[in-house]
């Protein structure tokens, strides 16, 4: 059966795998398009297989919204140049869009390593999804501009949009680790004494105890949410710039961060 340019130009429309790629499966299939898209399927299965020890050491965040649902998304891959790629990055916003839809719960569920095991045949590296989360509600949403840092910022009620962006580029930026001082254990709170402890050791003994209290709540100011100083107003707390209006919950991810 003789195949001609259009046959291999349809095949890579549905697959987007390169061109010589296409013609080998549609050759092998004898010209037969959905048996040389099932041989493309399987060899993509087999070549995230033999990929699946490489190092993933870029990625991108992606955040899919639709109605009063948000879900934001790691994908990972090899490199900064598939990073990069627009159309990986189109593709880590349509596999967030997937979850949004319910199609995924995890990211070991079958759909999303179909997408990935395909990924990794279209760009040559391993690619994986790292993990998601949806919220529901009231959001302000940010992702940095090269696709490195999101951030999701959920509110109880309505909100200002223009703050509620800020917000979540406050907590890209900051890196919040607590909601309140509520939020801290004892335990992390008896590290942290130990580890100052340490910086206040050649003080006079009389003071280390004063000392030791200012360097705790520093450190923690550093890190929680609501005691942070606004990114965009540093005169005033997070609390202060929110007044009446109460955050439910944040969530931020970094490629390559837990």
């Amino acid at each position: 059966m003789t195949i001609t340019i259009e046959d291999v130009k349809q095949l890579r429309n549905k697959t987007g795998v390169s061109i010589m790629q296409c013609k080998k499966a549609l050759e092998e299939a004898e010209g037969d398009m959905e048996k040389a898209l099932i041989n493309l399927t399987k060899k993509s299965g087999e070549i995230a297989a033999k990929k699946g020890d490489r190092t993933l050491g870029a990625g991108v965040i992606a955040i899919a919204q639709e109605g009063d649902k948000t879900t934001m998304l790691e994908f990972a891959c090899e490199t900064d140049f598939v990073a990069n790629n627009e159309e990986f990055q189109a593709l880590a916003k349509d596999l967030a869009g997937m979850v949004l839809a319910g199609e995924a719960s995890e990211p070991a569920d079958e759909s999303l390593v179909a997408k990935t095991q395909e990924a990794t045949q279209k760009f040559g590296e391993r690619t994986e999804v790292v993990r998601f989360e949806t919220v529901e509600g009231s959001v302000g949403v940010y992702v940095h501009s090269n696709n490195s840092i999101g951030a999701v910022v959920a509110f109880e009620g309505d909100v200002d949009a223009t703050l509620a962006k800020q917000l979540a580029m406050h907590v890209s930026a900051q890196n919040p680790r607590y909601m309140s001082k509520d939020d801290i254990t004892d335990e992390e709170m008896a590290k942290a004494k130990e580890v100052l402890a340490e910086e206040v050791a050649d003080k006079p003994a009389d003071m280390q105890e004063k000392i030791l209290e200012g360097k705790i709540n520093s450190y923690f100011k550093e890190r929680v949410f609501m005691e942070q100083s606004f990114i965009v107003d540093p005169s005033n707390s997070v609390s202060n710039i929110l007044g009446d209006t109460q955050v439910t919950k944040f969530i931020r991810y970094g490629v390559g961060e837990e």
